[in-house]
């Protein structure tokens, strides 16, 4: 069951981050091509980092391309779908912001369970730092390529709490499996746990301290 759960939370973080990472390349006025290296890079970006860190070579993005073909997939509809509206009209630009937090909460979601899981099946499942750092590498990588790609800062820098629900989503992802003994319950669970925490944070304005000039 486990197994199933890990290919739908890949697949639902594959399309959501290259949504997000499409969306973003068409807002930076990037042509075709842009938008699809975009879109690859922030749904599998996270996953190519985890790779790294863990000296898993060649990263899986490149043994498998099936998610690189499908972040391709979503990245050209939702380029065409633009294209041919002519982009977003105004009074739908409360919409688009909208369904652009929505597609990258449930991207960091679904990823930051997929890092956790992959550390456990490498064997590290009683190492509590390495599974929460592998699940928000998974998770906020993505993202972070995708804003570095198109010159602006990392949100998770400075938006509404973004890293913090993935470090507390992958901290309640394990010990619930320590307690519980069943990765299903945990990996459902912290999926919920960051979307709701993301959820809030945007609407109650939640930040972390910065100073201020």
């Amino acid at each position: 069951m486990s197994v199933l759960l890990l290919a739908i939370f890949d697949f639902i973080g594959t399309v959501a981050f290259a949504i997000s990472g499409a969306i973003t390349g068409i807002q930076k006025k990037m042509d075709i091509f842009g938008v699809n290296i975009l879109a690859i890079m922030t749904a599998c970006g996270g996953g190519l980092t985890r790779d790294i860190v863990m000296g898993n070579f060649p990263p899986k993005m490149f043994i498998n391309p099936f998610y690189v073909l499908v972040a391709a997939i979503v990245a050209n509809i939702v380029f065409f779908i633009m294209f041919f509206h002519k982009g977003v009209p105004e009074k739908f630009t409360g919409a688009f912001d909208k369904g652009l937090f929505i597609s990258d909460t449930l991207g960091l979601a679904a990823f930051m369970v997929d890092g956790v899981m992959i550390g456990a099946n490498f064997g590290y499942e009683d190492d509590l730092f390495l599974l929460v750092f592998l699940g928000f590498i998974t998770g906020v990588g993505g993202g972070v390529l995708r804003d570095v790609l198109s010159i602006q800062m990392p949100a998770i820098f400075v938006k509404h709490v973004y890293a913090l629900p993935v470090i507390i989503g992958g901290i309640v992802m394990v010990s619930m499996h320590e307690i519980m003994h069943t990765w299903n319950i945990a990996m459902i669970s912290s999926f919920a746990l960051v979307i709701l925490l993301r959820v809030m944070a945007r609407h109650y304005l939640w930040n972390l301290p910065k100073v201020q000039f």
